[in-house]
């Protein structure tokens, strides 16, 4: 049986994510590859995906809406990552649960160096990924995805004063992994991660 015409995707279509997949890969191989963000152009990143600046800019009208792209691209893969190893091994706790999504987190950016420099930035740097991006996909949807979990798992109530210090959270989560990530001894990066995930969990969960 041959599925309905809308399901389908025109051999345009294909072509086009193709493309954009492409052009997201070949900007994450550059910056992996120790290209800054400052001096990365769009015709560097055109050239490695094979395209004429003018046909990257069909797809992308400038560098930042690439670096958003990745970004964007990055934060789905973490999440999918995180969803399937909580459906193999459900941590048995709320905190547990908040210390396995952070250390999931900082595994996942030491793996992929371009993710980590759109994320924190160079050290004493400002960030790269924009604002609204940061706010919509980093900032809401992790929020969301995480309050529903907690809330359905755990039998956590989810009121108003929860979602308040979820955000506090997830705003003082990021800052002290951006600090955790400009320490170049490892050590010292994980004690700081340590430290976070203790501090974090302890006030997130906090009995009133």
């Amino acid at each position: 049986m041959s599925l309905p015409a809308t399901k389908r995707r025109s051999p345009v279509q294909e072509r086009s994510q193709e493309t954009v997949q492409r052009v997201l890969a070949a900007a994450s191989a550059l910056l992996a590859s120790g290209v800054t963000v400052e001096a990365l152009t769009t015709a560097q990143i055109a050239t490695a995906a094979g395209l004429s600046v003018g046909g990257l800019y069909r797809f992308f009208p400038d560098k930042q809406a690439i670096v958003d792209a990745i970004a964007v691209h990055h934060m789905e893969l973490f999440q999918e990552q995180m969803a399937g190893r909580m459906m193999l091994a459900i941590p048995p706790d709320p905190s547990a649960f908040l210390g396995a999504i952070i250390d999931g987190f900082v595994a996942y950016l030491e793996a992929n160096p371009d993710f980590r420099i759109l994320a924190f930035g160079a050290p004493g740097g400002g960030r790269y990924v924009s604002r609204p991006t940061r706010e919509t996909f980093g900032g809401s949807s992790v929020l969301e995805a995480i309050r529903e979990f907690v809330g359905e798992m755990y039998e956590i109530e989810l009121s108003e004063d929860f979602g308040f210090r979820l955000r506090l959270v997830t705003e003082i989560g990021d800052r002290l992994l951006a600090y955790a990530f400009e320490q170049t001894a490892p050590d010292e990066r994980a004690h700081i991660v340590a430290e976070a995930k203790s501090l974090l969990t302890s006030y997130l969960f906090a009995q009133p």
